[in-house]
């Protein structure tokens, strides 16, 4: 069943239930792919894919050491000692712990997950914006960390919440520029997709958590996505007109999913584009992407995926005792071990099956 069919926030409340154990067989019948917990993996013929005792360990691993880099206030930053874009790296990390079933009231790491989710509230001032961002890329910051909140919303329903992530989706409704998408400010004229693809995310989770987004934003976004495609090379390029890349497609591809356009033909040739590229660059970056991109369209080309990324990161986590992280590795322009660790943690519990966003 697609999404589309489904009030946005019955999927929330349907989770809740099914956590508290008062689901009933006709509700698991309407939502097959809803969200159970981390150690309850579903045999699904269509996605087949499981988290192995190797991967579990190396998800547990990093997860302790996110908590371990947590800072008193609540959040994480890029580098210890260095308050390095707080707000999108707690949104990050946020996101990693509840792809593996964490949550303010729950979990291993729930303590984690509400002073974290306590920061980034904190951090939201009455006009929507988050104190504390450095004005140059704001939007990257405001993207990730709107993102968090939403699915952090569709858990509890707080009040005090919604009214700040309402707040936040209305910035990110009020940045989007004449072309359809976003760039590094919300006055910005002109677009790429890198900053797009987090503003659409963010409007997606905000509307599955219940909010009310207008479907004139989403038709824009979807034209301005489109319009980064080559068709020569059958990737996406970061901004009209120029080189697609191995990020910038799987940003697009991603954008596009979230956004309703899964059978977009442009989607199929972006994920084969993804298959076939080698590229090192923002390579931590563009798998954040890539894998929920792949995840969505299933069957093998998920399977192959999913099987080629776990190895590739069991081969290359780092250990420090019990704790598990990942540098920048091939990838110098990875921004540190802790953005690292919560990218990939969050990619190796995608078959948790825990984030609604990702379900089609």
């Amino acid at each position: 069943m697609r999404a589309a069919a489904i009030k946005p926030d019955m999927r929330w409340a349907f989770r809740n239930r099914l956590r508290k154990g008062m689901a009933c067989l006709c509700a698991i019948l309407l939502l097959p792919l809803t969200a159970r917990s981390a150690e309850d993996q579903p045999a699904d013929k269509e996605v087949a894919v499981k988290v192995t005792p190797e991967i579990r360990s190396l998800i547990q691993g990093g997860l302790k050491y996110l908590a371990s880099k947590q800072r008193i206030d609540g959040s994480w930053s890029l580098k210890e000692g260095h308050m390095g874009h707080p707000v999108a790296i707690t949104g990050y990390a946020l996101l990693a712990f509840m792809s593996a079933g964490n949550l303010p009231h729950e979990g291993e790491y729930a303590k984690n997950v509400a002073a974290g989710m306590q920061f980034l509230l904190d951090s939201a001032q009455p006009d929507g914006l988050y104190r504390g961002v450095s004005s140059g890329q704001y939007m990257y910051n405001h993207g990730i960390a709107t993102i968090a909140l939403a699915e952090l919303y569709g858990e509890s329903h707080a009040p005090a919440l919604r009214t700040k992530l309402q707040r936040a989706v209305d910035v990110i409704l009020k940045a989007q520029n004449p072309t359809g998408g976003w760039r590094y400010t919300p006055e910005s004229r002109d677009a790429d997709i890198s900053v797009t693809v987090l503003q659409a995310v963010a409007l997606r989770a905000a509307q599955d958590a219940g909010l009310s987004i207008p479907q004139e934003a989403i038709a824009k976004a979807i034209g301005y996505v489109n319009s980064c495609y080559n068709a020569n090379k059958k990737g996406f390029s970061y901004q009209p007109g120029t080189e697609p890349g191995f990020a910038r497609t799987a940003a697009a591809i991603y954008s596009l999913q979230v956004l309703g356009k899964y059978d977009d033909p442009h989607v199929k040739a972006g994920s084969e584009f993804l298959a076939e590229t080698n590229e090192h660059s923002h390579w931590s970056y563009g798998n954040y992407y890539a894998a929920p991109a792949q995840y969505m369209i299933g069957g093998d080309t998920w399977r192959t995926w999913y099987a080629h990324i776990s190895e590739l990161l069991i081969k290359s986590a780092k250990r420090e005792g019990d704790m598990v992280y990942w540098d920048a590795g091939a990838d110098p322009s990875t921004p540190g071990a802790v953005f690292s660790t919560a990218v990939f943690v969050h990619v190796l519990a995608m078959p948790y099956h825990l984030i609604p966003l990702y379900q089609r």
